[in-house]
């Protein structure tokens, strides 16, 4: 099993490992990651809160706070649509920073919080383009974007290349978080 989700067993959510495991390895080749490839996913089941991040690449690790996964109308249940939603996207960001192609920054290095946004951006979209669908990502994207970069039509139509987009690269997306800021270099 390429996919290995630790702890074991879970005690203080109602979580499977194996069905975690295995909406991971549902993701991997259709993300761009090769279906062998090493994955770990520690999840941290004391935490009740969603932060999730890529903290490896060799092997890809992901580590997940339980309330990432959780099911918000079923506390400390499962969402298996809500878990790949947030395993797509971060399995999503791997992949761009394993591809050199895309030139991403060293996994250590802090990303300005709009780059950031716009990254997360890309990364919800390209899973929406693939039929992974979990509430309405778009609509909350959309807020979260304007958050970073201003409510203006401008910042919309940049959301809009980004959320339909594909093959963009790191500096690509530095310059489409540019653009909806208002900071990009003008000819």
């Amino acid at each position: 099993m390429p996919v290995i989700v630790t702890p074991d067993t879970f005690s203080l959510v109602g979580f499977d490992r194996d069905e975690i495991a295995a909406i991971a390895e549902d993701l991997l080749p259709k993300v761009g990651i090769d279906a062998d490839a090493d994955v770990h996913l520690d999840v941290n089941e004391g935490s009740p809160l969603g932060w999730a991040v890529v903290t490896s690449l060799d092997p890809v690790t992901l580590n997940i706070e339980s309330g990432a996964l959780e099911d918000p109308k079923r506390p400390r249940q499962l969402s298996p649509a809500g878990a790949q939603n947030v395993i797509g996207r971060l399995l999503l960001q791997a992949s761009d920073r394993l591809d050199p192609a895309f030139g991403a920054p060293p996994l250590d290095e802090p990303l300005d919080p709009a780059l950031a946004n716009a990254w997360e951006t890309y990364s919800a979209g390209r899973l929406d383009q693939l039929g992974y669908r979990y509430a309405d990502q778009r609509q909350r994207r959309l807020y979260h974007f304007r958050n970073r970069h201003g409510f203006t039509d401008r910042a919309d139509a940049v959301f809009e290349r980004l959320w339909s987009g594909d093959g963009l690269t790191f500096a690509d997306l530095r310059a489409l978080s540019d653009e909806a800021l208002g900071t990009a270099n003008q000819p």
